[in-house]
């Protein structure tokens, strides 16, 4: 299933700047922008650096000038917003975009037709840019004029004296360190010349960013252009990089890269094009953490790893397709994380310490594990180092942990305390709670219930027949109570969440997970009947 956007769709600049492409290295780093080659965020980069993988995100090359010159003729094959412009002239030879294994660009330029690839390399701060012309009746050359700005990608940079002038240029390679403690970014382009011509570009505007009323200009500095001499079946690649030595061979990076990404294609289950576009795209947001440990991004571009979004996807990302050590690596770094027997909500951008703001993270790890055990049988890892961690877990809600986070006399867990949004329905503005559910709520507790189940599986499993049977019983408890305050059998379906002698009645999704986890709370004709109701009620083409 190969996107293909042919002329009709990306000759129109709203159209082609509406679309936007990623590739992203297996550290959090990436190279993004839309199609038109414009940047429409100010997340959008070449070359995106994760300088404390996953984290510490660094936008170092902003953009890559393309110009082509035949002649005197001269060719912009790129597109800017500015203060009251668009300059979109690149947008006429703009032939076709596909992306299938990588995001791929072809030019047709009068009688000049040049094919551009980018490929991340996988688990290495590099980017890899190829072009081959496939066609030309005579020799021309290409410009490449690199836009910097190396500033947090939350941030915008302006022109500043402070910037370093100063660059080296030697074996086809440009070594670039404009302030002082930041990473050195190195570009090399096979047989090319640079011309030394420092200057700062100013208010590029990023259209996404105005239209949600954020700041959205941006000053660029530039050291100089870089001249490659082309003809008909002429090939040239650009290696970017934090790594002095990174291979400079960039078609074979290249090569090898869709290779490893082709392999991933051959553990998928069902072999269609839909299952071949979501693996591809999975791989996307498996990350390192660390030196030894992995993770999963939670969204690009502004997005770490979250607690809840790892947990939920890691099946469908590691599992489907064996990838079982990434998963046992992924499990391994949030148990590593846990405390007072709390998953952490989210990591930090910048180091600091995880938040634990978080009351159902926690409870999706019990069903990852399971679902880890269920696809690769390692009991070994699972009863040997994560049982005793899950039982810590369960002490812990026993006993009471953060924001009132504890297990009640019923066997119910009650969740909350002002101000704080411990479920996924989070959203605050100001002081507003948008969604308060403080109190029992429906799907804390269809996992906690499953929690319970999954521990006395695994104790079974461990010879731990004793704790087996307590969570086993336990688990009957929370089923019984549960039912009892939970099921509205006036309306015929389940509460979203309960506060002493308040019930909400509110008709939300979180009930599917009271039939949808591992272990079902509702028998199979209130499933149905609850199930009929979200999918007349709640259930849209989009979303």
């Amino acid at each position: 299933m190969a996107i293909e956007l042919d002329k009709a769709v990306i000759s129109q600049f709203d159209s082609a700047a509406s679309r936007e492409w990623i590739e992203t290295n297996g550290l959090g780093g990436w190279a993004s922008s839309s199609v038109s080659g414009a940047n429409t965020r100010n997340y959008h980069g070449v070359f995106v650096s994760a300088i404390d993988p996953p984290v510490g995100r660094m936008v170092m090359l902003n953009k890559l000038e393309e110009i082509i010159s035949v002649g005197e003729e001269k060719y912009e094959l790129s597109c800017n917003q500015f203060p009251g412009k668009v300059c979109c002239e690149g947008l006429q030879y703009l032939n076709k975009f596909t992306r299938d294994i990588f995001p791929v660009f072809q030019y047709k330029i009068e009688n000049i037709e040049i094919t551009k690839t980018i490929a991340a390399m996988y688990q290495e701060d590099t980017v890899v840019i190829t072009y081959e012309v496939t066609s030309a009746d005579t020799e021309f050359e290409l410009d490449l004029k690199p836009l910097i700005s190396f500033r947090d990608y939350h941030s915008l940079s302006h022109a500043n004296d402070g910037i370093n002038r100063n660059i080296k240029f030697g074996n086809d390679t440009l070594e670039v360190n404009p302030y002082p403690g930041l990473p050195t970014m190195y570009i090399y382009i096979d047989k090319s010349t640079f011309r030394f011509d420092p200057a700062w570009f100013h208010n590029f505007e990023y259209r996404e960013e105005q239209a949600r009323g954020l700041r959205f200009s941006e000053d660029l500095f530039c050291h100089g252009n870089f001249t490659v001499k082309l003809k008909a079946g002429s090939k040239v690649g650009i290696v970017i990089s934090t790594l002095q030595n990174a291979d400079k061979d960039a078609f074979k990076r290249v090569q090898q890269e869709k290779e490893r990404r082709e392999n991933l294609l051959t553990k998928i289950p069902v072999k269609d094009m839909l299952s071949r576009t979501l693996i591809l795209a999975a791989d996307q947001f498996l990350v390192k953490r660390g030196e030894d440990l992995k993770t999963i991004i939670a969204g690009y571009h502004w997005f770490a790893d979250w607690g809840r979004d790892t947990m939920i996807s890691l099946p469908g990302i590691c599992l489907i397709n064996e990838r079982y050590d990434d998963a046992k690596k992924i499990l391994k770094a949030f148990a590593q994380s846990i405390d007072h027997g709390m998953l952490p909500n989210r990591f930090s951008d910048r180091g600091e310490a995880p938040e634990y703001n978080t009351a159902d993270a926690t409870l999706w790890f019990f069903v990852a594990i399971k679902k880890y055990l269920d696809y690769s049988g390692d009991e070994e890892f699972v009863l040997n180092e994560l049982l005793p961690v899950l039982k810590s877990i369960i002490e812990y809600h026993d006993a009471g942990t953060r924001y009132n986070i504890k297990v009640q006399e019923d066997g119910l867990i009650y969740q909350g305390q002002i101000g704080m949004q411990l479920t996924w329905m989070d959203a605050k503005i100001g002081d507003w709670v948008v969604t308060p559910r403080i109190g029992k709520a429906v799907e804390i507790n269809a996992l906690w219930y499953n929690a319970l189940l999954i521990m006395s599986e695994f104790s079974q499993k461990a010879k731990q027949e004793h704790d087996s049977t307590t969570y086993r019983e336990r688990a009957e408890k929370v089923k019984s109570s549960f039912m009892e305050i939970f099921l509205n059998k006036e309306k015929g379906y389940l509460y979203d969440c309960i506060k002493g002698d308040y019930k909400d009645a509110s008709f939300r999704p979180n009930q599917i997970f009271a039939m949808s986890l591992p272990y079902s709370l509702l028998d199979r004709e209130l499933s149905a009947s609850i199930l009929k109701m979200i999918e007349e009620k709640l259930l849209t083409p989009y979303g």
